[in-house]
């Protein structure tokens, strides 16, 4: 009987090293992931103002998914609430395209 279950035992231990393998992979595939997610994100946009017209272009963090759909939804709202209207968001970038846009943005980088 005792060399039945020493057999068992030795069966068993490559299975729950495979499955802690395998747990590993899954909880770094986790984190990578979540910090993908929480990565700096940045629209660059053009925007207009009533009368007489008023243009500008700026640079805004995006909060979320990092994409023209949401910077699109986010720009849109913060600008109106200025009495801005988003024409169109240009891309979206992490914080590496920042500083080639900041002196075009002028007074509206990183403003809305």
């Amino acid at each position: 009987m005792k060399h039945i279950v020493q057999k068992r035992a030795l069966v068993r231990a490559p299975v729950l090293a495979k499955a802690s393998t395998l747990a590993g992979a899954v909880l770094m595939a986790l984190s990578l992931s979540a910090g993908a997610a929480t990565a700096e994100c940045y629209a660059d946009y053009k925007a207009k103002k009533g009368d007489p017209l008023k243009l500008h272009y700026g640079i805004a963090e995006i909060s979320g998914d990092c994409t023209v759909s949401a910077a699109n939804t986010q720009l849109s709202q913060r600008l109106g609430a200025q009495g801005w209207t988003l024409l169109n968001v240009l891309s979206v970038f992490d914080a590496s395209g920042l500083e080639e846009r900041k002196q075009s943005a002028g007074a509206y980088y990183l403003r809305f």
